[in-house]
């Protein structure tokens, strides 16, 4: 885990989130939401701190950022790939598309590449069944794909 996440500004952005959240009921959710905004994941020197000063145990912290798939240990890439394994997607290929991901950007699927620019993600359905096969790279949609298309899209960021 880069060290430059784990500032001491962005403790003091950690304690003004606890602060705000400290006493109400369900304060836990949004005080993981605001921690990943602010450390770009939820590390564990975070989850330490939003332990003691929530009082909850540091088991039941991981155990919900574990659950919820929002939530992640590692940080993200620059640019979040996530490749539909939708039926419709799967069906036309989206496995030959992830596969050609893996070999252009250096990363697997669930992890981030070594230069932290792409993170991979086989995803759900996200809806767009008639574009199949589907991927996104942040909030941009590219349908309708082919493995040849990958090195053109991946050269965009």
């Amino acid at each position: 885990m880069p060290k430059e996440i784990l500032t001491k500004e962005n403790f003091q952005k950690l304690e003004v989130v606890i602060e705000k959240n400290k006493g109400k009921k369900g304060a836990l959710m949004p005080v993981l939401h605001e921690g990943q905004k602010i450390f770009g994941c939820l590390p564990l020197e975070a989850q330490k701190r939003i332990s003691e000063a929530l009082n909850i145990p540091l088991a039941e912290i991981y155990g919900v950022i574990t659950f919820y798939s929002q939530f992640t240990l590692e940080p993200k890439g620059d640019y979040t790939i996530g490749v539909c394994m939708g039926t419709a997607c799967y069906v036309k290929g989206a496995q030959k598309i992830i596969d050609r991901i893996k070999k252009e950007a250096n990363v697997e699927v669930g992890a981030t590449s070594p230069d932290g620019k792409f993170s991979l993600e086989a995803t759900r359905c996200i809806g767009a069944c008639g574009l199949a096969p589907v991927l996104t790279v942040n909030e941009d949609v590219y349908g309708r794909l082919v493995e040849a298309d990958v090195p053109g899209i991946i050269a965009k960021y």
